[in-house]
């Protein structure tokens, strides 16, 4: 499955979210660990939600870029 994770800069380097799966956030000091380690976060969400027996919620969210004219 392929999640979608929103990055955002910091004050001390960047935090990640995925939208389909509440509450799975991760930090890092640059974009390629918080990379890692939302990678991380997500496995270990999904099985905690497989332990307790809950349903893993499906990938749904999409992104895209709007373009104006500044």
């Amino acid at each position: 499955m392929k999640y979608l994770i929103v990055i955002e800069p910091t004050n001390t380097g960047y935090s990640a979210y995925s939208p389909d799966l509440p509450g799975c956030v991760s930090t890092g000091r640059t974009r390629d660990e918080v990379e890692r380690n939302m990678h991380e976060a997500i496995e270990f969400h999904v099985e905690g939600l497989q332990a307790a027996g809950y349903e893993v919620p499906a990938p749904s969210t999409s992104s895209a870029y709007v373009e104006i004219a500044a």
